[in-house]
């Protein structure tokens, strides 16, 4: 049982003070990332949003902060021993990058599995990449054993003060820069350091603002943790950044202290976001750095015409999978049309549609056609067609051209 259970109040194990003396150390090292309105975001969502760019970091996420002030905090033989570190994503270049500012060994240790993209990056600034295990937590132990025999200091991810503070100045940022009063303020959340830090930073620079932490509905793990239920996640998830089971223990009892509420997000709303980050807004996020205006998407009843903050925590996303999400994207919002036409083996058919749906204002972009087993009868074919166009009303209106020259079509 916590102390919380208890009726007893926990002293904070991360102040504001903590936040602010991090901010000065680590001023320099980390960008400074600009604030701005998104009109496009604004729009979409029915709130006025304010971006905090986060991803425009050196290793492209927020992680840097908080390994920043970490390593800044180690003394003389810290230092001289190194650091070493477990990850697989944001957190592995941080430390990586830090530790060469600071002219000290890092050591990073990631499963086996990692994409070798990210095993280039975190090397090329200049750590040493140790691969073992098939799990994270495998990885981890590895981490602790490697520590312990060779006298590294481990720095976790988010369930350490220093780490905490550091990510915690994102919000002392936002609310400095923000050039008018907030009615909430959105932050992801995976193992829930920095929405830790940034709430302890909101509480008291802002008493009575409202903190939301976002979980993705695959992994709500800190939401299950502070409503005392037992965590159940898994899955594919486009928000990996966020996809954590086991939360930081110090950032769980910082959260409980100061009631942070916690919102989970369904998986679509996450690539809606990301979609409309890079499509309206120019901005490139990863599926946690969309995390916040994800949260916006998914309950527009809540926040509709309120003044809202998010970071933009991270943009480290694979260019086929951002490929895809817009893709998925335009095929939801009708503007690419898939159809299937079971038509006649005989020539000019084919131009016969392209000339109708060009009539149709609609482009084919991709023609698949197929004259064997597919079709019904040797006489026929199928023909599959992947049309773009202004919006589902357009498409509707060739779906209806084509029907009317008697061609039977499906949609899908």
């Amino acid at each position: 049982m916590s102390p919380l259970d208890q009726g007893v109040v926990a002293a904070p194990a991360v102040t504001l003070a903590d936040v602010e003396a991090a901010a000065r150390r680590i001023e320099g090292a980390v960008l400074r990332t600009p604030m701005l309105v998104s009109d496009a975001v604004s729009r979409a969502t029915g709130c006025r949003v304010h971006l905090k760019l986060d991803n425009l970091q050196a290793t492209g996420a927020f992680k840097e902060r908080g390994a920043a002030n970490r390593i800044a905090l180690l003394n003389a033989t810290e230092r001289a021993a190194g650091v070493i570190a477990m990850s697989a994503g944001n957190h592995a270049q941080a430390v990586a990058r830090h530790a060469a500012l600071a002219g000290i060994r890092a050591v990073i240790v990631m499963p086996r599995f990692t994409p070798a993209t990210k095993v280039v990056r975190t090397e090329g600034w200049g750590a040493q990449v140790v691969l073992h295990g098939e799990t994270l937590a495998e990885a981890a132990a590895h981490a602790h054993a490697m520590a312990k025999d060779q006298g590294l200091v481990f720095i976790h991810p988010y369930d350490d003060p220093a780490v905490i503070a550091g990510q915690g100045t994102v919000a002392l940022e936002m609310l400095a820069d923000c050039t008018e009063p907030l009615d909430a303020m959105f932050f992801p959340v995976g193992g829930g350091g920095l929405l830790a830090g940034c709430a302890t930073a909101a509480a008291t620079l802002r008493p009575g603002l409202p903190v939301f932490g976002v979980e993705v509905e695959g992994y709500p793990a800190m939401a299950q943790r502070l409503a005392g239920l037992p965590v159940n996640v898994g899955g594919p998830t486009i928000a990996e950044g966020i996809a954590v089971r086991d939360v930081g223990e110090l950032p769980l009892a910082q959260l409980r202290l100061l009631r942070t509420e916690v919102l989970v997000v369904p998986e679509r709303a996450v690539e809606q976001a990301i979609a409309l980050l890079a499509e309206g807004a120019k901005v490139v996020a990863e599926g946690a750095g969309a995390a916040g205006v994800a949260a916006l998407l998914a309950f527009p009843e809540r926040f509709a015409g309120k003044t809202v903050a998010t970071v933009i925590c991270g943009g480290n996303i694979d260019a086929r999978i951002l490929a895809n999400v817009f893709l998925r994207n335009l095929l939801r919002d009708g503007r690419i049309l898939r159809v299937h036409l079971d038509i006649p083996d005989r020539p000019g058919v084919l131009a016969d549609i392209a000339t109708r749906v060009a009539a149709a204002g609609g482009n084919v972009i991709e023609v698949e056609h197929k004259r064997l087993f597919a079709a019904p009868s040797v006489k026929d074919a199928e023909l599959e067609l992947m049309i773009e166009v202004r919006d589902a009303a357009q498409g509707n209106a060739i779906v209806a051209a084509l029907e009317a020259a008697d061609y039977v079509v499906r949609r899908g």
